[in-house]
Order: C-alpha cells, then sequence, then structure tokens
C-alpha cells in the first residue's frame, strides 16, 4: 500500500526530526523518545491511497467509529431548509487517519466555520458547542453537509476546498489535527447502510445509497 504524509503534517515531521538530531549525541534516552515522537507525527499524518467505490453511491468521509445514527434539521439552521437529514457521526480518535474525504460528487454551495468549545468529540453535544467547519454541497437537487469538527485534542480545522468548486467523490477535502469527529447529513431519501459503533475507512466505505439503488454490496469492517 502507497502511503505519504499529508502537507499539513510535513512542518510538525521536520521540525522533530531536526530536533532529535540535536538532541540524541547528548541525551541519548531523550533522543529515542523523541524519534518515536517524530513516528508517530508521520504516522498521525499519514495519507494512504484510496479505491473509491464507482457505484452511485455516498462512502464515508473520514476513518472512525460510527457514535450516531438518527435524523436531525440542518447543521446550518437555516430556517428556509424545513427538510429532515439522516446524520452519521463518525469519531476519529488518535490513530485513525484524520484525512477528510469528499463523500459524493458535488458542487460546494456553502462554507461556514463556527467558533466554538474542545470538548470530547465522542459526545453527541460537540455536534453544536465544538469549533467546527460546515460544508454544504449539492448534487442535483440534493444536499448533504459535511461537519468538521474539532475534538478535546484537535485544535485546528484544515479546510482545502472552496465555494463553487466542484469535488468528485473520495477527493481530499481537509485534516483535522490530534483526535476530532465527522458529522454527515444526508437527504431523507438516502438508505443507511452502516450501523452504531461499526468503523469505516474514509473513502472506501459505502455508508449510504438512494433509495432507488438495491442490492449494493457493502464493505464492512469488524
Amino acid at each position: 500500500m502507497q502511503l505519504k504524509i499529508h502537507n499539513e503534517g510535513w512542518v510538525y515531521f521536520v521540525i522533530s526530526c531536526l530536533i532529535t538530531i540535536i538532541i540524541i549525541p547528548f541525551y541519548t534516552i531523550l533522543g529515542i523518545l523523541l524519534c518515536i515522537l517524530s513516528a508517530y507525527i508521520f504516522y498521525f499524518f499519514r495519507d494512504p491511497v484510496r479505491s473509491i467505490p464507482g457505484e452511485k453511491v455516498i462512502v464515508s468521509p473520514a476513518d472512525g467509529l460510527v457514535t450516531f445514527i438518527g435524523i436531525t434539521k440542518n447543521p446550518l439552521n437555516d430556517e428556509t431548509d424545513q427538510n429532515s437529514y439522516k446524520k452519521i457521526s463518525i469519531f476519529l480518535s488518535v490513530f485513525d487517519v484524520h484525512v477528510n474525504r469528499m463523500p459524493v460528487d458535488a458542487k460546494i454551495s456553502q462554507i461556514k466555520y463556527i467558533p466554538g468549545k474542545f470538548i470530547n468529540a465522542t459526545l453527541d453535544k460537540s455536534s453544536e458547542e465544538n469549533e467546527r467547519n460546515i460544508i454544504l454541497a449539492e448534487n442535483n437537487n440534493d444536499k448533504f453537509y459535511i461537519v468538521q469538527i474539532a475534538g478535546l485534542i484537535a485544535r485546528r480545522i484544515v479546510c482545502s476546498i472552496k465555494n463553487n468548486q466542484e469535488v468528485n467523490k473520495g477527493d481530499r477535502i481537509g485534516i483535522i489535527k490530534f483526535g476530532s469527529r465527522v458529522d454527515l447529513y444526508l437527504p431523507e431519501n438516502y438508505n443507511i447502510l452502516v450501523t452504531k459503533d461499526q468503523r469505516v475507512v474514509g473513502g472506501e466505505t459505502i455508508i449510504s445509497n438512494p433509495n432507488d439503488i438495491k442490492d449494493i454490496k457493502t464493505n464492512i469492517l469488524k
């Protein structure tokens, strides 16, 4: 499997390596610990190549554990949109790949950053209270919301796409540094193909499809 480091990780990785090179001749044990830290930084910011399903399906926007599935309103609190949405929350631990990916072919209609708290991202209230970045993507008449949420450790959200940009399913859309959560809001006419406490892989795991598509093979991690 081809493995590389995300652009956002290079600064951390290079600095940690330089400090290690300087320290290790004088403090061996500390140098070894810094070597381990450098290896972890590379591991955290890893950006593996993913095989994107070609069917008309929705893929997971992130690696992690599904912690919530339910029905709710749109995350922008847009009163002109009274539709209900199916919400899937994915928690990313410090050991998961933190690169976020586009779940569907779509055009970006709006991106809104909202400052907030840094409470534990496993808690449902983090969706409304934590620092977050809301991405509205539209495909034909369907609206999809992808919400990047900072967690207890994560302190920076990076969004690499812009308004009015056409984005393909599986494309990288950003990264959240050091533990976080991603919420995906789907139209009500989409089926949910994952379950709570299931592990998913960003860009690969099929998590939803339109009601008019049947017999889609899902890739479930046990």
